[in-house]
């Protein structure tokens, strides 16, 4: 479930984040560009890695308002504590997990929706952020180390 966010205008080429509602990709966020506001309030954008069906391209997408979130700023994280909330770069999006342990350089990451653990290099992981209210919200408590 998303929190309640503030209502944000989105211009031209700024650089997003779309939640998708397709089935099986739920909760996951993909990178886009906004391409246009629309007069109906909607939004046109161009996705970083997915593609047309066809490959031809970018994928373009009309979405709604409250399927857009900015892109979050990066925050350095020297490691990942267990049962911290991280996110995973995984099939061309981001999907929020749980860290379950560590192997090597590898960080293990449970995804509660699938029910599934996936191990991945600190490269492919991020701090968990939660867009609330018009601001980016991190748990100080799980940073703080």
């Amino acid at each position: 479930m998303r929190p309640p966010s503030k209502k944000i205008n989105f211009y031209r080429d700024d650089i997003v984040e779309v939640c998708s509602k397709e089935q099986g990709f739920e909760g996951s966020y993909y990178e886009a560009r906004v391409i246009s506001h629309l007069d109906n309030g909607l939004y046109v954008v161009e996705y970083k890695n997915l593609l047309e069906n066809d490959e031809s391209g970018p994928l373009v997408e009309t979405v709604y308002p409250k399927e857009l979130r900015p892109h979050p700023p990066k925050i350095s994280a020297r490691g990942y504590a267990l049962n911290e909330k991280v996110d995973a770069f995984d099939n061309d999006g981001w999907w929020v997990g749980k860290i379950t342990g560590r192997t090597g350089l590898n960080y293990h990451v449970y995804f509660e929706y699938c029910d599934q653990e996936i191990a991945y290099p600190v490269s492919q992981l991020r701090v968990h952020q939660e867009f609330i209210h018009g601001k980016w919200v991190v748990d100080k408590k799980l940073r703080a180390r």
